[in-house]
């Protein structure tokens, strides 16, 4: 849970810092009745509540399973950040948009447009101490040589890249708001204002689309990362009992709970209790190489290049008989004997390749 701790703390800081910028800009709002300052008011109480819905979401994933799910509610997690998505684009993006074009039509002089102007440096300020600590908290859980783009689209930790991608489109949203209030003071046209406010909203609106669609991967379902396939794979395949990985399945029940399924083929000649005890040995193995590998499947099975006689093709029908009950044999044949016929795997090919399904019928010694 490491990494969850790290994103907390980002939340946190993020949570504190909007809220209060969010006071502040409302209260410029109403001295000087500025459209960006509005948009901007609106925005920072969004991101209030967003953070909320973030530390909701960490909390109830912690729940204990239950017969109705047994494998947790780490997705929670998932589905409020989703939710925070949605915020952004609605509450955040779409009023933003709706209020600058209500300004482009109906203009309203600035009031007091230095109290403006202080409000959104003071907003600058706070938002920057936010999106430093998130960057921050992401280095302790980023690889060194990961871009911040490949980390936003790869991470399984929601909370951080919401909070970079929700940090950073604040920080561009305060400098457009700053800009479009100077800019209005010194052509004396308040439209600039409302133009700032509808970039504000579309900004938005493109920062929720991209959370949305990583949130929405994330829910589905993704396998763990190439990183932590080959080290699976190889906790696999050091076993001297193994003689290969047929093939592997992960999945992210959460962003720190990885579900693993793997077909394996033994020696020749071992005992129920034998195969028992290199279950066992095997799963220890992989969790000290991934320790979020939580949740292990592993059925032996046999390796073959070929399908068995029974599931061969019925040959072409030339008598003008009917063939349907061969047809319906081949039809209803197991898919997993057609699984196993793949070539030998190499250990990297185990882990990054996707080949075709995995049992779930376990062969668990715990």
């Amino acid at each position: 849970m490491a990494g969850s701790g790290h994103g907390t703390r980002a939340v946190v800081a993020a949570l504190l810092a909007n809220a209060g910028i969010a006071i502040a800009k409302f209260g410029g709002f109403l001295i000087t009745g500025s459209a960006s300052m509005l948009a901007e008011s609106v925005h920072s109480a969004a991101d209030t509540g967003n953070q909320g819905l973030l530390l909701l979401g960490s909390k109830r994933a912690r729940r204990a399973p239950t017969p109705q799910h047994p494998f947790g509610y780490g997705r929670e997690r998932y589905f409020w950040s989703f939710v925070v998505a949605l915020m952004l684009f609605s509450v955040g993006g779409m009023f933003a948009i709706y209020e600058g074009i209500e300004k482009i039509r109906h203009p309203h002089e600035l009031e007091s447009p230095g109290v403006a102007i202080g409000i959104l440096l003071f907003a600058i300020l706070l938002e920057t101490f936010s999106f430093r600590t998130a960057i921050v908290e992401a280095n302790h859980v980023k690889e060194p040589k990961t871009g911040w783009w490949s980390f936003i689209r790869r991470s399984k930790q929601p909370e951080l890249p919401v909070v970079l991608l929700e940090d950073l489109g604040a920080l561009v949203g305060l400098i457009i708001a700053l800009g479009a209030v100077a800019t209005s003071i010194a052509t004396d046209e308040p439209v600039y204002d409302a133009i700032g406010t509808l970039s504000i909203g579309v900004l938005l609106v493109l920062i929720a689309t991209i959370l949305a669609i990583e949130m929405k991967g994330l829910l589905i379902g993704e396998a763990a990362t190439p990183t932590d396939q080959q080290a699976i794979a190889g906790a696999i395949e050091v076993e001297p009992s193994v003689k290969r990985l047929i093939h592997l399945r992960t999945e992210h029940l959460g962003p720190d709970e990885l579900l693993v399924a793997a077909k394996i083929e033994l020696l020749d000649g071992l005992e129920v209790a034998e195969v028992t005890e290199i279950v066992n040995r095997v799963e220890a193995s992989i969790r000290r190489a991934v320790p979020s590998a939580r949740v292990i499947y592993l059925e032996p099975d046999i390796f073959r290049t070929t399908l068995p006689a029974d599931l061969d093709p019925p040959p072409a029908n030339t008598s003008g008989d009917s063939a349907e009950p061969r047809v319906e044999a081949a039809a209803s044949a197991p898919s997993a004997a057609a699984d196993d016929a793949v070539p030998e795997p190499t250990a990297g090919e185990a882990a990054a390749a996707e080949p075709a399904t995995v049992s779930t019928e376990a062969a668990d010694g715990d």
